[in-house]
């Protein structure tokens, strides 16, 4: 299972295909796009988990794609490639909604480590929902509790309503236990045997009086993680 899903968009086919071949040697599973507007549709239309982001590219610049980004997705994290000296750029970036930047030349180890580290800051972004129905619970993330359908409320702990967060981000979408533990855990979760996960699940379906014979919440997807069943209301 990969570390995550990430989208290299980048005109300079050598760097392209380097960082491309980094990535995926280090246990991630890269995309790739050759200029703004592919970069732009792939980034929208595909389920990737970061976005590494050139600058000055032909047909749409790197300003451009991250403007669309944010409004389309915008907890979906970027990091910016910049030109070393263009301070400008860089700061012009963070302010457009950039989580990190990175100047070329850089070193393969310190874009590892910065891509871990916006990975490990993301569960924190806001995921624009504070609060959601399913099957009669209502669960409110920002006062981290949860109210069954005969008016029972239990608490819940942050690491608890983290893992809701996420599952709620990416309604519809199997959640793998290794994405879980790198994504709101911080962990990576190469060679790591743990039952952290489905421990945590267990509680949060106790919690939630969710049979998991007859799951009306957290469904388990065989081979693959955690799912949010069905649709619900969001605010």
């Amino acid at each position: 299972m990969p570390l995550g899903r990430i989208l290299v968009v980048e005109d300079d086919n050598a760097i392209r295909r380097g960082l491309v071949d980094l990535l995926r040697m280090s246990g991630y599973a890269p995309l790739e796009a050759p200029d703004g507007a592919a970069g732009l549709e792939t980034a929208i239309t595909a389920e990737i988990d970061l976005v590494l982001l050139d600058i000055l590219m032909p047909k749409l610049d790197g300003f451009g794609v991250l403007r669309e980004v944010r409004k389309a997705k915008p907890s979906l994290p970027v990091i910016l490639l910049t030109a070393k000296g263009e301070e400008q750029d860089r700061v012009r970036g963070l302010r457009d909604g950039a989580d990190d930047y990175v100047v070329k030349p850089f070193s393969p180890k310190e874009l590892l480590a910065r891509v871990e580290a916006v990975l490990r800051r993301s569960p924190e972004r806001p995921t624009g929902v504070k609060k959601t129905s399913i099957a009669g619970r209502v669960i409110n993330l920002e006062r981290r509790e949860v109210t069954l359908p005969d008016g029972q409320t239990s608490a819940l702990s942050e690491r608890e309503a983290e893992v809701l967060a996420y599952l709620i981000t990416n309604r519809g979408r199997a959640i793998a236990r290794d994405e879980l533990l790198s994504r709101v855990w911080g962990l990576d979760p190469r060679g790591m045997h743990t039952r952290t996960v489905d421990m945590t699940i267990a509680r949060l379906r106790e919690l939630l009086q969710d049979d998991p014979t007859q799951p009306a919440v957290i469904v388990t997807v065989r081979q693959k993680g955690y799912m949010l069943a069905g649709e619900g209301d969001a605010a």
